[in-house]
């Protein structure tokens, strides 16, 4: 193997997989303590108000806006507008502060991270045996994410799902309307057959010589944009695996150019970006009250907000959606929550591994974001996918690649709220995934990689997840359309609502779906009473 350092190969490789505190005022019902303000105080009053921008919000905020309701849209990070050529996100292969939410634990690859604070794409939450990876950004984790959209068979669905939600009708109206809207389309052969997409074709090659299936998989891109680079009309992005944390040149059909931007187009949907919020509570008048701090790109404050809604909508991300809830529950804030919040929690078996293989030249620059994969979904109560994902380039040619795998497992973690830091802190059992990935995730990756390939397993060096799920459930929680139990007007329309896993898929189509059956179900039942 040519001369490379196993941490600069680790470091590449999880980003290929990819990789004055201001003060509030005395709030209305329970009397959040004041500091001393320097910055300006607003107040607003809204009909609703969504908290995050990802599937489950740009859904919520698009179908509510078709219905007539006017809706505001809180999103922490910033907007990345993107087009050829551009320079919006950092490269995988030279990252840069834009990589880094100016709040995250250092550690974001399993090594220090050291940039300027800057209200970057992700966001690493350590807990205990664990670290969530969550996403900052108009359009949340569709930005960073490599794009995987993969839908349950009916049988893995219903094994791991609740079978309430109704696969049938999901299969023939739900599902597709994600795909339509995200513009699903598989890599042409055509792209597939360059010599950039040499790593992808030997992946399907050893998955046919160990027996497994193969399949391409379903991306949200318009992969014309990738045939243009190798045209050399735009500078490679998609053709050399330098897009995990964004691709610059477009074509990605992520949340903000989709959901949102049809949002907005509604005339109904204000977005606010670089609103962080700080608190929720319940008013004694029973609508909800939202603590926001809006930042700049350093993450100073420059306002302090409290806006006033008759319906509020969590969809922050399995992470904090989760804490938020639980500061609010363990402080008084939201009396009468749910014994289950912040339980039932899991990370959808994901594992990354650098695959190295000297007998094998998968390129310096390997073509991405994804095209194959091995859907091994005949038993489904351990169902499980393995991928291959291209590496961020390099000077020369490392004998590696990735491979990311994702499973169903009944392993599940949770978080306990700690007074002395007023957050709510996951904690994950050691051996919380060890069933699926011992015996089947593991197994097909060394199986794939073949007898002259070594798998490196990244999560055994640093255990995370970039799919954290649960924390607010279906059926313990929130029913199926995310309303909290109790609370009403309270709703959780995001991963924090998925029940640890989402069937042995990448989370974004079933977030996706649940939340667009949610939405039909809203709309004509709630618009009009509780919004």
């Amino acid at each position: 193997m040519p001369s490379i350092t196993r941490r600069s190969l680790l470091t590449g490789a999880a980003a290929a997989a990819v990789l004055l505190t201001a003060s509030r005022t005395t709030g209305p019902a329970t009397g959040i303590a004041a500091r001393v303000n320097s910055v300006a105080l607003t107040r607003e009053e809204h009909r609703v108000v969504v908290i995050g921008s990802g599937f489950g919000g740009g859904v919520t905020a698009l179908r509510l806006a078709q219905a007539g309701v006017p809706v505001v849209v809180l999103e922490r990070g910033m907007r990345w507008p993107t087009g050829p050529n551009s320079e919006t996100f950092p490269r995988a292969s030279a990252l840069d502060k834009r990589v880094l939410w100016y709040k995250s634990s250092p550690q974001l690859f399993g090594r220090p991270l050291l940039f300027e604070p800057y209200t970057g794409l992700v966001e690493a939450v350590p807990g205990t045996n664990m670290t969530a990876l969550c996403a900052a950004g108009l359009g949340g984790g569709s930005l960073i994410y490599q794009g995987m959209s993969l839908q349950p068979t009916e049988a893995v669905f219903n094994a791991n799902l609740p079978q309430e939600l109704d696969w049938a009708t999901m299969d023939r109206v739900h599902y597709p309307r994600v795909a339509r809207m995200l513009g699903l389309a598989v890599a042409p052969d055509e792209l597939v057959a360059s010599s950039n997409y040499t790593s992808s074709r030997i992946f399907a090659d050893h998955v046919r010589k160990a027996g497994l299936p193969l399949s391409k998989i379903p991306m949200p891109i318009d992969w014309n944009f990738a045939l243009a680079e190798l045209r050399g009309e735009m500078k490679p992005s998609y053709t050399n695996g330098d897009g995990a944390m964004g691709v610059n040149n477009g074509g990605k059909h992520s949340v903000d150019v989709t959901y949102i931007a049809a949002a907005e187009a509604t005339g109904r949907v204000m977005i606010q970006t670089l609103h962080q919020v700080t608190d929720i509570e319940r008013a004694a008048d029973g609508r909800w009250v939202v603590y926001v701090e809006r930042l700049d790109t350093s993450g100073q404050v420059l306002e302090n907000k409290i806006l006033t809604t008759n319906a509020l909508v969590m969809a922050a991300g399995s992470l904090n959606t989760t804490r938020l809830l639980m500061r609010a529950a363990a402080k008084g804030q939201i009396p009468d929550m749910p014994d289950a919040l912040g339980q039932g929690w899991g990370t959808n078996a994901d594992r990354i591994y650098v695959w190295m293989n000297p007998q094998e030249d998968f390129g310096s620059e390997q073509g991405g974001p994804v095209v194959y994969g091995s859907k091994n979904w005949d038993d489904p109560h351990a169902a499980f996918t393995v991928i291959q994902a291209a590496m961020p380039p390099l000077q020369l040619d490392a004998k590696s690649t990735m491979m990311v795998g994702y499973g169903v497992s009944e392993g599940r973690g949770g978080f306990v709220y700690d007074s002395a830091r007023d957050d709510a802190i996951l904690h994950w059992p050691t051996d919380g995934d060890s069933a699926i990935q011992d015996n089947h995730i593991g197994p097909a990756a060394h199986s794939i990689a073949g007898p002259a390939g070594t798998l490196v397993d990244t999560n055994a060096l640093f255990p995370s997840t970039w799919h954290p799920l649960g924390g607010a459930s279906m059926g313990t929680v929130c029913d199926l359309e995310g309303r909290v139990h109790g609370q009403r007007g309270l709703y959780v329309l995001d991963g924090a609502l998925m029940p640890g896993n989402t069937a042995a898929c990448n989370p974004s189509m079933t977030i996706a779906a649940v939340a667009e059956r949610a939405l039909d179900n809203i709309v004509a039942q709630d618009v009009g009473t509780l919004i």
